[in-house]
């Protein structure tokens, strides 16, 4: 009931707050005989790493991950993988003068609500933080799609208005933002130097492809692939919207446009974003996720405190100026997760034929 785990038979459960001593994973549900070590996890971490890159906190930490259990001589057992990452360099006194304030933008209203007590060091469990743990199961789930030949690529599309222009493959890995349009990397990073000066913070736009996924993977009622997919997305703090191929254009197509023909070498387009009916259709999957700006602000914003007294307020701090591009890797590991599941979902199907 307390939504910390996700997933029907790869199940991850996250733990772990901004300013405690450590957060991490426990996986259960991995398949047996899979290659995996830190490294490989270390891979996925250093992208999301903090105080990296013009948009990012000042706040360092290596998320240097351990592996607790359920891998051996660089294997996984089957048995329940735990993973730790220890924080390192959280300041939780620069939180003193915010304890009994409601910081607009963050969770600190409802957390109070819900609970009658929040961690206010850092947002607690709500904070951004908690998504190195996704990240790095998110390691161990790509280990179960490359079973599958099954590839997740992230980008940039739109960073503060600023959206890419074309498409090169190389250049996503190249440059800060992730972005696949080397020029418009170069005016986002413009943007943000102008926002930053001015106490503020940027939105964006992450888009997602997965490519090499079969046909068949998803349920057809409740659990469908898109369905859950959008669930997985928007469950990442700063995600307030998801969109599944055409998205929201669908709404302004007609249904000659909007369809894509079927011919013997395959679909002629791909609005359907790989997904029909909750299912795949073997087409290359495209997720979006519009995120929302950082709330954390210097300039001075309304609230008020526990006692309902108004407040104005200035948040100081090692902040983020973008989730992007660190949320790019999240929400990665969020697809990862999810077509993980469905595919060994898949399989218990395929063998009981």
């Amino acid at each position: 009931m307390s939504g910390n785990t996700f997933g029907r038979i790869f199940r991850v459960t996250t733990w772990g707050e901004s300013h405690g001593p450590a957060l991490g994973a426990v996986i259960d549900g991995c398949p047996p005989r899979l290659p995996l070590t830190t490294a490989d996890i270390a891979v996925e971490l250093a992208k999301r790493r903090p105080g990296g890159g013009l948009a990012s906190t000042t706040r360092r930490e290596p998320d240097a991950v351990e592996i607790l259990s359920g891998v051996f001589a660089d294997q996984t057992t089957g048995t329940p993988i735990s993973l730790i990452i220890y924080n390192k360099d959280a300041k939780s006194e620069a939180y003193e003068p915010l304890k009994e304030i409601f910081r607009p933008g963050h969770g600190d209203f409802t957390y109070q609500a819900k609970y009658g007590i929040r961690d206010y060091r850092g947002g607690g469990r709500s904070s951004a933080r908690e998504t190195a743990a996704r990240v790095a199961a998110g390691a161990v789930a790509q280990k179960v799609l490359d079973t599958g030949g099954i590839r997740v690529l992230a980008y940039t599309l739109e960073l503060g208005g600023v959206r890419a222009q074309t498409f090169d493959w190389t250049e996503i890995d190249q440059n800060q933002f992730y972005c696949p349009d080397s020029e418009a990397a170069a005016s986002m990073a413009a943007r943000v130097q102008d926002i930053k000066k001015q106490g503020d913070s940027l939105g964006g736009i992450v888009e997602v492809r997965v490519q090499g996924c079969p046909a068949g993977l998803g349920e057809p009622v409740f659990d469908k692939l898109d369905a859950v997919l959008a669930q997985a997305v928007m469950s990442i703090g700063a995600v307030k919207g998801v969109e599944i191929g055409a998205g929201f254009a669908a709404a302004r197509l007609t249904g000659s446009e909007h369809n894509d023909p079927l011919t013997p070498k395959g679909f002629v387009s791909n609005n359907a974003g790989g997904i029909l009916a909750g299912i795949s259709n073997g087409d290359e999957i495209i997720v979006r996720a519009a995120v929302k700006p950082i709330p954390s602000i210097a300039k001075l914003q309304q609230t008020i405190d526990q006692h309902g007294q108004p407040q104005t307020i200035s948040i100081a701090g090692r902040h983020d100026i973008s989730a992007i591009p660190r949320i790019t890797p999240v929400i990665a590991a969020m697809v990862k997760l999810t077509l993980a599941d469905f595919l060994l979902r898949q399989k218990a199907v395929t063998c009981s034929r």
